[in-house]
């Protein structure tokens, strides 16, 4: 395409928004949409772009902050507990998947060299396909998802001295690794860990009072592609940098706000990077040699889906369970371009067989989504099908984690105190305040909070409100807890809505919401005024079922006068009737008394 950027992000946008939905539609998965996009605009078809590796450098940018998103849902605790899954079946599917892909490369008359390192990038399945597929059908969470995951990290760290050992096997002089390099890359790395987490937090406590939310996602993708940047700078990956910095804000009070700011452009780049590896994808060269490419696409799908599913069943999986995980991770992975891109030059790759190679690891990922939903449909099960499993292997589990039914928004006054009720009684919830100071005071404390805006549906999504059974609205501005618990309604219909009041009016329009109001004073207010009877001599027993009775007579006058609130002349006439029936009651109590 010779024309602007601007008709190239046209026409990309266009292809996604209309190939997209298309094959969502007939339940294929935006994955395959984006590849299918990809091939269509490529030079093999319509030839809208020609240079097809600077798109694909550029929408790496997406692969990035998915391993920095990823590194937000993972604290350094959880992270620890799964260290045992991530060396251990990672560094055991890598070390089976390339000693049997090595195998065979040397039996195709490979020289060693090159057949350690193809064999090792084979291995090596996409991240960002991998991940994708399992969000898409609602399996993150669940054991062979975690077991996925733990797979996909090992292999990103397995990437990192590949790649540094390619120029050393292959004797490009100028570019071995030295000692130099390697103290340089970990010293940059155990900085980042150090140095990393109070400084980014202070960065970010100081943006959000700002209270200005562009500033902020300007700051969240500074720090993205600030942290990716260094670590490549420094001879790291650049998503191994994003993830390290994801992890380290992973338990900050930002992390909700930061994750909804990101997310948008995740989701776009990273369909964008789909796009360039279906562009990628030589035609000519699978239409030059089918049987070939084919043969080569069919053996890399079986060697890995037989050791993945070996590991499954290792790893105590139900069978069905581990068929998903082995068609979810047998295809090959982006990391393999890069692998075999410095590979040939090192000269232990010949250009075609480079083309070969590319052709077989962009068919595998170009088709994984339709094996995949091939397979379920054959196993008879829905996507969303994700029922509750007991984890077999403890170390894919957070000790003791639970997963919250409560959000409590704003943690003032009123919020502080159902937040601390439910702490004494061990009842895990979520909390999310707008006000960075009271964030800060609250966390010196040891309260757990998150600093963010509740009236923003992205940040409910990103606090986990799909899960949420009871969302308490505790805001003290009242325009705000109205849109807030109005998104709520929309979103989430089925879910509790207890809501602060400030006064009867903002009641009445909370219970128009089929929300659950609660006058901010109206109960210690009844607490006063059973002590003043007291005071006045009154006896306890008497005063206790006066307050009581008039609790009982208010609620049903707040519900009578919610009938007619907008009749302001109803409301006075209902208010005037109701002051006549609790003075008559009072009166019939106090003559049964004298009786």
């Amino acid at each position: 395409m010779h024309g602007t950027g601007l008709e190239l992000a046209l026409v990309l946008l266009l292809a996604a928004v209309i190939a997209v939905p298309v094959f969502k539609r007939f339940g294929l998965g935006a994955v395959l949409g984006y590849l299918a996009a990809g091939v269509v605009l490529g030079p093999q078809v319509l030839g809208f772009v020609q240079d097809t590796d600077r798109i694909l450098n550029a929408a790496e940018i997406g692969v990035v902050m998915l391993m920095f998103v990823i590194g937000l849902e993972l604290s350094p605790s959880r992270l620890m507990v799964m260290r045992r899954t991530v060396f251990g079946a990672g560094a055991l599917q890598v070390l089976l998947s390339a000693a049997a892909l090595g195998g065979l490369l040397l039996l195709n008359h490979f020289s060693w060299k090159s057949a350690l390192v193809v064999g090792t990038a084979l291995a090596l399945s996409s991240t960002a396909v991998g991940l994708q597929l399992l969000s898409e059908h609602k399996a993150l969470n669940s054991d062979h998802g975690r077991l996925g995951f733990a797979i996909l990290l090992f292999q990103d760290l397995v990437a990192i001295p590949l790649l540094a050992a390619i120029p050393l096997l292959g004797g490009v002089k100028n570019e071995t690794l030295t000692w130099q390099d390697a103290g340089v890359a970990l010293g940059a790395l155990a900085a980042a860990i150090v140095l990393g987490r109070p400084l980014l937090r202070r960065l970010f406590a100081v943006v959000a009072r700002t209270r200005m939310p562009e500033v902020f996602t300007a700051t969240a993708l500074l720090v993205v592609l600030g942290t990716a940047w260094l670590m490549a700078e420094a001879g790291l990956s650049a998503s191994l940098g994003a993830f390290v910095a994801g992890v380290l804000l992973a338990d900050s009070e930002f992390r909700h706000e930061i994750e909804s700011q990101i997310e948008p452009f995740k989701g776009l780049l990273l369909g964008l990077f789909f796009i360039a590896v279906g562009m990628g994808i030589d035609l000519a060269r699978v239409a030059t040699e089918p049987e070939l490419i084919a043969a080569g696409v069919l053996i890399l799908l079986l060697v890995k889906f037989s050791i993945l599913l070996l590991l499954g069943k290792l790893a105590k999986l139900p069978l069905r369970n581990a068929l998903i995980l082995a068609s979810v991770l047998w295809l090959g992975g982006e990391f393999a371009f890069v692998v075999f891109n410095e590979a040939e030059r090192a000269h232990l790759l010949g250009r075609i067989n480079h083309d070969r190679l590319v052709a077989i690891v962009s068919l595998s990922m170009a088709i994984t989504p339709l094996l995949l939903l091939a397979l379920q449909r054959l196993l008879q099960l829905k996507p969303q099908a994700a029922a509750p499993e007991h984890a077999p292997d403890a170390q894919l589990k957070d000790a003791g984690a639970q997963r919250p039914q409560v959000l409590i928004a704003g943690m003032g006054r009123f919020g502080q105190i159902i937040g601390r009720l439910l702490t004494a009684q061990r009842i895990p919830f979520v909390a999310l305040e707008a006000d960075p100071d009271t964030v800060e005071d609250m966390r010196r404390f040891g309260n757990q909070l998150y600093y963010g805006d509740p009236t923003r549906p992205e940040l409910l999504r990103s606090a986990g409100a799909e899960h949420i059974r009871v969302f308490v609205m505790a805001m003290d501005d009242p325009e705000t807890n109205l849109r807030a618990v109005r998104l709520v309604r929309r979103l989430y219909p089925g879910a509790t809505v207890l809501a602060r009041a400030r006064n009867r009016q903002h009641a009445w329009k909370l219970m128009d919401m089929s929300a659950e109001p609660f006058r901010e004073v109206f109960g210690s207010s009844l607490e006063a005024s059973e002590r003043v009877l007291t005071a006045l001599g009154i006896p306890d027993s008497v005063a206790r079922n006066h307050v009581q009775r008039f609790r009982e007579h208010d609620e049903q006058l707040l519900k009578a006068q919610h009938l007619v609130y907008d009749d302001e002349a109803a409301v006075m006439q209902t208010s005037r009737d109701a002051r006549a029936d609790l003075m008559q009651l009072f009166e019939a109590d106090a003559d049964e008394g004298r009786g």
